[in-house]
């Protein structure tokens, strides 16, 4: 067996950030969150800062991996995104949860599209393509379950499309077309463009059942597979831990989405099933995107696997929101 000289920098750092989240977690579900539906003020005043932190962003984040996403103090990074996503899922629960009766008179769905697309625009021009596609399959998820008429929700898709290629012209970089040209065209630029999935299907590959074994990965511990603590994290744990830790870590995943969904089902305020509707939706996209761009399905675009990729912003996100949900476990008959 070999033995690689292995960096735990990042497992120090992000043991701590699991010890902070777990805190927050236990803090999050002590409080009562039933008043939040009717003292709308603490509701705007969290997407306000939200937004005020994306303006920030904007004109004061450096420039990291190619984007402006991050405001960084001191050595703390903080990637404002990952609060705007708290903000709409609380924001849109509540305002969906008043107008759900009278929702499908079009002029009442202007009002959640502005919430939606004032964060959306601001995330899309860091660019991090990522966040913004998160964002919009929150809003397409309220409106699908808000009985929306058909013929508004045709418009809004129309809309959407349009600023889809209005975006791909205007905002989105070279680098981005091109992954995104690259995922209907495997064999399109293997030393550039393609190089980042073609090693992570060479680690998942070489897992196996049952893996390398922990820290015994080539491609993760040879710098081969890059961002392996992120981006790549779902090829990483395959390649040391094989089919078998790849098929255990789906399942885990899939039973936390099914358990918020049934909470959701199970709360007896239109707020908070919408709270958890928002949750789900949030795992579930950053499951598949991860997942999806790690095998080749799905472009590259930063997506993060909650809970388990390195970093501090989405952990401490993610657990708030678990935190706000199990707070509803805790005060509502089960």
């Amino acid at each position: 067996m070999v033995i690689y000289n292995i960096n735990y920098d990042n497992f120090i750092q992000q043991a701590i950030w699991f010890a902070l989240g777990f805190l927050v977690i236990i803090v999050f579900s002590q409080v009562d969150w039933r008043p939040l539906v009717i003292h709308r003020g603490i509701i705007f005043s969290v997407y306000l800062v939200s937004i005020a932190l994306l303006i920030a962003t904007f004109f004061f984040a450096p420039i990291i991996r190619g984007t402006r996403s991050w405001l960084v103090f001191g050595s703390i990074q903080f990637q404002t995104s990952e609060l705007a996503k708290l903000a709409l899922i609380i924001l849109l629960s509540y305002y969906f949860a008043q107008r759900h009766v009278v929702i499908g008179h079009w002029q009442n769905l202007l009002i959640p599209l502005f919430y939606f697309l004032v964060p959306f625009s601001l995330i899309l021009i860091q660019p991090d393509m990522g966040s913004a596609l998160v964002l919009f399959s929150l809003f397409l998820g309220y409106l699908l379950i808000s009985g929306i008429h058909r013929r508004h929700l045709i418009w809004g898709v129309l809309l959407i499309a349009l600023i889809l290629v209005v975006s791909w012209q205007v905002v989105l970089q070279d680098y981005q077309k091109e992954r995104v040209i690259g995922l209907f065209n495997p064999d399109y630029d293997p030393l550039g463009i393609n190089y980042n999935t073609i090693q992570s299907k060479i680690a998942i590959g070489s897992g196996g059942w049952f893996g390398k074994g922990l820290g015994q990965g080539t491609q993760v511990q040879l710098g081969f597979l890059p961002e392996a603590a992120t981006d790549f994290i779902f090829a990483a744990l395959t390649e040391e831990w094989g089919l078998i830790g790849a098929l255990l870590l789906i399942a885990v995943f899939s039973l936390l989405i099914w358990r918020i969904i049934k909470i959701g089902f199970l709360a007896e305020s239109n707020f908070f099933k919408l709270i958890c509707l928002g949750t789900a939706i949030v795992f579930l996209i950053h499951f598949l995107f991860n997942i999806g761009s790690n095998v080749g399905l799905l472009p590259v675009i930063g997506m993060p696997l909650p809970l388990f990729s390195y970093g501090g912003s989405s952990l401490l996100t993610n657990a708030m929101l678990i935190g706000i949900i199990q707070s509803i476990v805790v005060r509502f008959s089960f």
